[in-house]
């Protein structure tokens, strides 16, 4: 199973674990597999049935430019990644 690490806004769903383990061959499958487990998941990480505009999805170290039909391995690290936002001039 894939390992999924959780930003500490993800970590407000999945009481508070920073990483789980969860099944799936693409990311399609493991955000789906990660709402079955913490309902919630998908409205957070999703827009209109895809990855957030505002989220960058970093699989084994390299950003995804394929969001939900991205592959992953069995072994694969996972991080979905929120834009930074603030600041001023």
């Amino acid at each position: 199973m894939a390992e999924v690490w959780m930003s500490p806004r993800m970590q407000r769903i999945t009481g508070g674990k920073d990483k789980v383990r969860v099944a799936g061959a693409t990311v399609r499958q493991i955000v789906n597999n990660l709402e079955k487990e913490f309902p919630g998941m998908k409205e957070e990480l999703c827009e209109d049935d895809d990855i957030d505009p505002g989220i960058a999805v970093v699989i084994d170290g390299e950003t995804s430019n394929l969001g939900m039909i991205e592959r992953v391995n069995e072994d694969s690290e996972i991080h979905f990644i929120p834009a930074m936002a603030g600041g001023s001039v």
